[in-house]
């Protein structure tokens, strides 16, 4: 049979599970309901007796399990210690010990899922055959991961890779959700698309597709592919944002690739046109040729990640 790897994908609504093998190879994917009530408390228990209940059904004992590995929205030490997860009523302690306790034992490894994703992508994504990268994630938010020589960068207190909030932005006066004004995640998010958008919109009359439309990121980028001059013009000051915050980050890590995934990425090759030469123009000589490339894994990023966790 051989040994195997359990890698769960925490979110705020449902827990994405998967089973693999030493090779990375995904033999089952499941999902189970996050549930938050009571602080949270329900929800290792609940990954445990999904864990369990998998392993009985397929015939996987105890010494047959290499290890289960968790990433979680928030930030986790290289000890396996979550310091507060909000949206999900944690407050700090031991996430390693605590689920390898309720799994009788079976050794357990815990990340941030940002992070954790970013692992994913380095070991069976868009990063396969580099050490050193970033993963750069344009979602609802702006998030990163960062592995240096095949391992994530955690830092002190798992808040290493917060790229969204990267300062960028002198200027701004609307506040970000962190409660500073002018970060990342402001103009290079879903959100941020939209915002710079409105803005562009709200200056002039010029005439382009966008206006009368309920706004979204795709919606924007696919006017820019359909040629509307004003969606070009928002592209390319979220390139100068995006491009400007990627080569500052690369002026402290030096990374071989930056792999850009989250719903925004979803627009494709056409992003690269937009943050790729600010990046250049901003970035030390050293960076200058690193790789682009898209992530591949999507959604499954996080329990690959996970599942990798427990191999290094």
């Amino acid at each position: 049979m051989g040994k195997k790897i359990f890698g769960v994908d925490l979110g705020g609504t449902t827990v994405k599970m998967g089973l693999f093998d030493e090779e990375g190879n995904v033999e089952e994917k499941w999902e189970i309901v996050t549930r938050k009530e009571e602080n949270g408390s329900y929800i290792l228990p609940d990954i445990a007796a999904s864990i369990k209940e998998k392993a009985t059904k397929r015939g996987i004992s105890g010494e047959d399990i290499i290890g289960v590995g968790i990433g979680v929205p928030g930030p986790v030490d290289d000890n396996g210690v979550i310091y507060k997860a909000a949206n999900l009523g944690w407050g700090v302690f031991s996430i390693k010990e605590t689920l390898s306790g309720l799994l009788d034992g079976i050794r357990v490894e815990a990340g941030n899922d940002a992070n954790v994703a970013a692992l994913g992508e380095m070991w069976q994504g868009g990063g396969k055959g580099y050490r050193n990268l970033v993963a750069v994630t344009l979602g609802t938010g702006v998030g990163g991961g960062i592995i240096i020589n095949g391992k994530i960068l955690t830092g002190a207190t798992g808040a290493a890779g917060e790229i969204g909030h990267i300062h960028v932005d002198d200027e701004e006066t609307e506040v970000c959700g962190c409660g500073n004004c002018g970060c990342l995640e402001q103009y290079a998010s879903a959100t941020g698309v939209v915002r710079l958008a409105n803005r562009r919109l709200a200056k002039d009359d010029a005439p382009s597709i966008l206006r009368g439309k309920n706004l979204n990121a795709k919606v924007v980028w696919d006017a820019v592919k359909a040629g509307d001059e004003v969606a070009i013009e928002i592209a390319k000051v979220f390139g100068e944002y995006l491009g400007s915050g990627l080569a500052s980050i690369a002026c402290v890590v030096n990374p071989e690739v930056f792999v850009i995934g989250g719903g925004v990425s979803k627009a494709g090759e056409i992003l690269m046109d937009y943050f790729v030469e600010p990046y250049k123009k901003h970035v030390f000589h050293a960076s200058k040729d690193v790789k682009f490339a898209l992530a591949t894994l999507g959604n499954d990023a996080g329990i690959y990640g996970a599942a990798r966790l427990v191999l290094d």
